[in-house]
């Protein structure tokens, strides 16, 4: 029996990497999984069959699991995602938002389509299947009086630190940590929990990234050895955070990189400064922006209040 056995799960860019490496965890644990994916390249170009691949390799080892193909980033798409895994299997019990194209370019060189593509697979169609999931859940609570759903998107290193070249990658990233931390406020009263992994793994995404170290692309793990880039490393962590043991944690973002799981905490205050009772004098603010809240330049100005 695993933590997750009965449970049903849509995993979105479950046919290669890290989807996949989620998709056979699931499996591991009981669940049923659906695993949609589009096919296409790591662009999101053209179309294909990788979901097969990856439910033939569940089937393989005695699990249940289907595939989709649609492209999360439509509406209408994402339902019938939604509605399949109801049909298939009764219900709806884990949502995980993993699709993802990368178009890089520094943002002189970035087309307007590269930044609206990458925005629509990660952002748009993250929504898109929470919004179909949240309806599945709330009229479930509804009737029920209680539901146990589970969202969990997938961010990256780029959305929470930066990337040179990923203006497009990164700002979707960073976006679905905003839109996690607004789902678990509105879906909580329902019983479901919202959360976000940025997990790491050598994938067609990955070797894409500009400046990525080409030796771990071509280093071979000798079998039995822990390989740290193995995109299946983050798949238990979301088991965990799929499963009924984590009911009281949404919200958060979990950092998972190869041996090392770090809990991420957002923007905080770090110093302050105040007015008081007047407005304040675009003349005066050099000397209290970089003295008390920078530390840059000489205070010059020390009249306003510090915190």
């Amino acid at each position: 029996m695993g933590i997750l056995e009965g449970k049903i799960a849509i995993v979105t860019g479950g046919g290669r990497g890290i989807g996949r490496g989620h998709c056979l965890e699931f499996a591991r644990q009981g669940a049923k999984v659906v695993v949609n994916d589009f096919g296409g390249s790591s662009r999101g170009e053209g179309t294909g069959r990788a979901a097969d691949d990856t439910v033939k390799l569940i089937t393989d080892m005695g699990g249940q699991a289907v595939a989709n193909y649609a492209d999360v980033s439509s509406l209408q798409e994402a339902g019938e995602l939604v509605a399949q895994a109801v049909e298939t299997y009764g219900g709806l019990d884990i949502l995980v938002n993993n699709a993802g194209i990368a178009r890089d370019a520094a943002v002189w060189k970035m087309t307007e389509d590269d930044f609206d593509r990458v925005m629509a697979v990660h952002v748009k169609g993250s929504w898109t299947t929470s919004h179909h999931a949240s309806k599945v859940w709330r009229d479930q609570a509804q009737k029920n009086g209680k539901s146990a759903g589970r969202i969990i998107n997938t961010t990256s290193g780029a959305g929470l630190f930066g990337n040179f070249g990923q203006t497009n990658y990164a700002t979707a990233k960073a976006a679905l940590v905003g839109m996690t931390l607004t789902l678990a406020m509105e879906l909580y009263k329902y019983g479901v929990t919202a959360n976000c992994i940025s997990p790491a793994g050598m994938t067609r995404i990955t070797t894409s990234i500009p400046g990525f170290p080409p030796s771990f692309e071509t280093n071979e793990v000798p079998e039995g050895t822990y390989d740290k880039m193995d995109p299946g490393n983050s798949g238990p962590i979301l088991a965990w955070l799929a499963s009924d043991e984590a009911d009281h944690v949404t919200g958060q973002v979990i950092h998972a990189v190869y041996d090392r799981i770090a809990w991420m905490k957002g923007w905080h205050v770090e110093k302050e400064i105040f007015a008081g009772d007047k407005k304040w004098v675009a003349e005066e603010l050099g000397g209290l922006m970089n003295g008390h809240l920078f530390g840059t330049r000489s205070i010059g100005i020390s009249t306003a209040p510090t915190k």
